[in-house]
């Protein structure tokens, strides 16, 4: 008996490490991130970038990172979420430099160009990959994480913008900057990446059959452990089979429009203060930081009320305040309820997509497939909704503009119910330790 509960509290230990350690690994992909968007002004100086062309420059990140997205199921079922997680940090480390270097030492845009595409295939394949472990941690804990993962990340943009201010206000060097921040992402991530088993914790969960509970069908047991390399339990799936899945499809719309409503705030909620309240810039900028405040406490707070009220009931709660908000922003012009609407319009915007990624993790046979799938339906959010929200400012106002943005995440909104988590039942847990390729 006490060799049982010494197993079970090294067990405990173990997947507290990974989730820490995964906790460090999202907030440093968000400072990578920030750190770089807080220098795009003298990226543009540099180059002597007009607004269209500094735009196309950064257009690399998107571009590379569908690139990445669209492999990520394959290699992360054929290596394994660590392998993945790891090479993808450090080849972001290794993009961003090259774009810095390609910007102030050979100020050359194809260069830089060719860096910043680098730096978004591993940020789009380290997405799918920290999220495809996320998961495995998060069913091998029973318990909501995934939304503080997402949490970390956006801590993480915090970091690296505050980093990216000093950097401006003390006038240092791009590539001096860019090169200190590589070097630590990638020692930080050969430190904590081996706290994630070499094949996922998940897989070695004995799960017994579903139980046919609020629509979810029954599952089969499976107890088969991974093999090497395999992140998710059994065979891997085929990555096209989960496209035909409608279920994929509607969590992808979760992703969609919840990302829609993130992205959209990040890219024009500044702009829409100033040009369609009236604002100073330094006002959009703190009303900005109002909105990032509330997604970060939505995410912390949100575990809690996953666990207690399940997905579903959360996800359409945070919609209707998400489209509250996006209402009060556009139509009342008084500043104290335009904040209030922004407040609304972070906190419901805060757990889409990370619940979205749950919900493509939740089968361990498929998790990788369909996670890359919804990520990168998600992703499509952040490739056309800047420049869709700016064609039709250019037409309407900005303001009415983001009326896109509540329609959007109405429809995510519809399509909670593919969220419905299944009820499983896990055995014991094999200590992390027995893992030989650890």
């Amino acid at each position: 008996m006490a060799a049982i509960a010494s197993t079970e509290s090294r067990t405990r230990i173990q997947l507290t490490a990974w989730r820490n350690s995964l906790f460090v690994i999202f907030a440093l992909c968000g400072v990578g991130l920030a750190s770089w968007a807080a220098r795009v002004p003298r990226v543009g100086a540099i180059l002597d970038l007009p607004p269209a062309q500094l735009g196309l420059l950064l257009l690399g990140i998107a571009i590379g990172s569908i690139g990445g997205l669209t492999a990520s199921g394959h290699l992360v079922s054929r290596f394994g979420a660590r392998v993945i997680i790891v090479l993808t940090l450090i080849g972001s480390a290794i993009g961003l430099v090259l774009a810095a270097v390609g910007t102030s030492i050979l100020v050359s845009f194809t260069v830089a160009f060719v860096g910043l595409m680098v730096f978004g295939a591993c940020m789009g394949a380290c997405d799918v990959a920290m999220n495809v472990s996320g998961a495995a941690n998060e069913r091998a804990l029973k318990r909501s994480v995934m939304p503080i993962y997402h949490a970390f990340f956006s801590i993480g943009t915090v970091v690296g913008a505050a980093l990216g201010a000093i950097a401006e206000r003390l006038d240092i060097a791009l590539p001096q900057h860019i090169g200190v921040l590589a070097a630590l992402i990638i020692v930080l991530a050969v430190i904590v990446v081996r706290f994630i088993p070499g094949d996922d914790l998940a897989s070695r969960v004995s799960v017994e059959p579903l139980t046919e509970t609020d629509g979810v069908k029954s599952g089969s047991d499976d107890s088969t452990a991974a093999g090497p390399g395999q992140t998710s339990a059994g065979p891997a799936t085929p990555r096209g089979s989960v496209w035909k899945d409608p279920r994929t499809v509607a969590i992808g719309v979760i992703a969609l429009g919840m990302a829609f409503a993130e992205g959209t705030a990040t890219d024009w909620l500044s702009y829409a203060m100033v040009t369609g309240h009236d604002s100073s810039t330094t006002t959009g900028a703190l009303v900005f930081g109002v909105f990032v405040a509330a997604m970060t406490v939505g995410r912390f707070v949100g575990v809690a009320l996953l666990d207690r009220f399940g997905r579903v009931p959360v996800l359409r709660t945070s919609g209707i305040l998400a489209v509250v908000g996006l209402l009060l922003f556009i139509f009342v012009p008084v500043f104290a309820v335009t904040v209030i609407g922004v407040v609304l319009w972070g906190l419901g915007a805060s757990l889409g997509f990370p619940v979205a990624m749950s919900a493509a993790a939740d089968d361990p046979h498929t998790a990788a497939a369909r996670v890359g799938a919804v990520a990168t339906i998600g992703y499509i959010a952040f490739l056309v909704g800047p420049p869709a929200i700016g064609f039709i400012a250019g037409q309407l106002g900005i303001l009415n503009a983001l009326l896109l943005v509540a329609v959007l995440v109405t429809a995510a909104t519809m399509a909670a119910n593919a969220a419905r988590a299944p009820s499983l039942r896990a055995g014991m847990i094999p200590p992390v330790g027995a893992d030989s390729s650890r």
